[in-house]
């Protein structure tokens, strides 16, 4: 009896052991995949995250993105011409036909235009290798390491490719840009021509996301025959971002939503309080400086109940300083393990005082050559 008892009791051990594994787990159909924080810059989920492949027209998030920041500067009236032209997906403009640079943008992430595309690269470069030039740079900006863009809409070639990392990367990037979230965050938008002046054209977005999936806040789908299905997408829950990315993945909108709710049942933000609002300032023309360590939030995994910060910064600060710059950081842990980094930084400029720079500077070298 004992032994049977003992025999069902392994048993029970074995199969609550396989559920519990089971329930982390995501099945995911995708030739390669991510789920990225980027409140903390941490992938939760991946697999084959820095593989090289075509990613169509998820593409046109860079595109947009150059084009937005283009129109915040001068949101320039585009006449369609033939060299705009493009197979597949369209917006369908016609020889002639005026829109702005913003409205492009909206071409671009409602129909996926590749028109659009076209017509923004050349407006904004002059050539699509030019144009190239620019997402490539901006690639390196945001830290794409494995990117290299050659056409604005993203219809194949060989040497067009991203990965899934680098395009949460640059989702996360994009996001930051409030034309961008607006846009991205739309089920449909109206584009109101300028040239025919009485045309007007509603058109829906073709990420299905935003109306299957409650947190989706945005994201650009892509198709080609050699990409497959590629998908892009961020997700918002109670003041956690995510961002998930699919390439090649014939069941993208099921696998967003399962890499979700993982990610979204693992972690969560909590507000850290440093007790640090401002450091002291030798020689400036302020005698401390504000920090940036107002409703400080932290990604930390969903079971955390206790969570013990520390707070590094030095006694004090030379001038000048400049806003925005890392002093110290905040460091959250539990259980003696490490679970965030968060930078501190200054929220305000502080110039040197010009009566006490002779002084100070005597001190800061005499310190410096104690140290």
């Amino acid at each position: 009896m004992k032994k049977m008892f003992s025999l069902l009791l392994s048993w029970l051990v074995c199969v609550l052991s396989t559920l519990s594994v089971h329930a982390e787990e995501v099945t995911c159909s995708a030739a390669a995949y991510v789920l990225y924080c980027p409140d903390n810059g941490k992938i939760l989920l991946s697999e084959n995250a820095d593989r090289q492949l075509p990613m169509a027209s998820t593409t046109k998030i860079m595109t947009t993105l150059l084009t937005l920041e283009e129109a915040a500067v001068d949101n320039r009236v585009v006449e369609f011409t033939d060299a705009m032209v493009a197979e597949g997906s369209s917006m369908y403009l016609k020889k002639g036909e005026k829109v702005t640079l913003y409205d492009l943008a909206v071409g671009m992430m409602m129909q996926s235009g590749n028109d659009a595309a076209n017509a923004a690269a050349l407006t904004i470069a002059g050539s699509f290798e030019a144009f190239a030039d620019l997402m490539n740079e901006k690639a390196a900006e945001i830290g794409m390491k494995h990117t290299h863009f050659v056409t604005p809409s993203g219809l194949d070639d060989e040497n067009h490719y991203s990965t899934a990392y680098d395009m949460a990367l640059l989702m996360a990037y994009a996001m930051q840009n409030e034309d961008f979230a607006f846009i991205t965050s739309q089920t449909s938008m109206e584009v109101h021509f300028l040239y025919p002046a009485d045309k007007f054209i509603t058109y829906p977005n073709h990420n299905k996301l935003l109306k299957m999936y409650k947190d989706c806040i945005g994201g650009k789908t892509g198709f080609t025959d050699a990409a497959g299905r590629c998908l892009v997408t961020a997700a918002r829950r109670d003041d956690l971002d995510l961002i998930a990315v699919t390439l090649n993945d014939r069941s993208d909108w099921g696998d967003h939503t399962e890499l979700y709710e993982a990610g979204f049942s693992q972690y969560k933000t909590v507000t850290v309080d440093t007790d640090m609002d401002s450091i002291g300032v030798v020689g400036g023309e302020a005698d401390s400086i504000s920090l940036n360590t107002e409703d400080l939030q932290v990604v930390v995994p969903a079971d955390t109940q206790e969570i013990d910060t520390q707070v590094y910064l030095p006694v004090f600060l030379y001038a000048p300083i400049r806003q925005d710059v890392p002093v110290g950081k905040v460091v959250c842990l539990a259980n003696g393990e490490v679970l965030s980094e968060t930078p501190i930084t200054t929220a305000q400029n502080v110039d040197q005082d010009r009566q006490k720079r002779s002084l100070f500077t005597y001190i800061k070298d005499l310190l410096h050559w104690h140290s």
